[in-house]
């Protein structure tokens, strides 16, 4: 059993921690601005991604040897036309070189809340994409996803980050306008 702690307790925190314990896994939720340390061996940062220069400058020794996953879309929330991030980088990649003891993955940037709680998007099974330079941790993570009751997909090394913050980045846009509903988004079919 491995034991997953959520550091944000907001839909996709919550959502998270469903899937966790639908597998089995044992789930720690801790707020934001709470100062416990988190105990599991996967630590998921579900928070917004202006909060993670602060955690990692708070928390980097809690997080030293841990498998941190980034969850956040590095987008700028005042015009939805952008990502804030080097365009040779991503948010995933600035974390890991703030938390260089700390295995560093990027997931469920690409899922809503909605579609990790129905387990499916469009009729299809809910995917969660990895990406990471850790094999072991990826592998880890995707256990964790898949006794959940959800697919989960390698994506590559962390470099592929920018890619899967550039769908999450277009997912979220399409719902802010509308054009597809927070239970919706992006599907994978093999």
């Amino acid at each position: 059993m491995t034991t997953v702690s959520i550091i944000g307790n907001g839909n996709m925190g919550q959502a998270i921690g469903a899937v966790v314990a639908a597998g089995g896994h044992s789930v720690e939720v801790i707020g934001r601005d709470a100062a416990q340390a988190p105990t599991g061996d996967v630590v998921v940062l579900a928070v917004p991604y202006p909060s993670l220069a602060g955690i990692a400058a708070e928390r980097a020794q809690q997080l030293a040897g841990k498998v941190v996953v980034d969850l956040s879309n590095p987008l700028d929330f005042s015009t939805f036309d952008s990502l804030v991030v080097d365009a040779d980088s991503s948010a995933a990649a600035e974390l890991q070189a703030k938390l260089p003891e700390s295995k560093v993955l990027k997931a469920f940037n690409t899922n809503f809340a909605g579609t990790l709680a129905a387990k499916t998007v469009g009729g299809l099974p809910t995917t969660v994409l990895i990406a990471g330079d850790d094999q072991a941790a990826k592998d880890l993570l995707a256990d964790v996803v898949r006794a959940g009751g959800l697919n989960a997909t390698d994506a590559g090394a962390l470099s592929r980050a920018r890619e899967l913050e550039s769908i999450g980045f277009l997912q979220l846009v399409l719902a802010v306008r509308e054009q597809v509903g927070w239970t919706g988004g992006f599907a994978v079919a093999a």
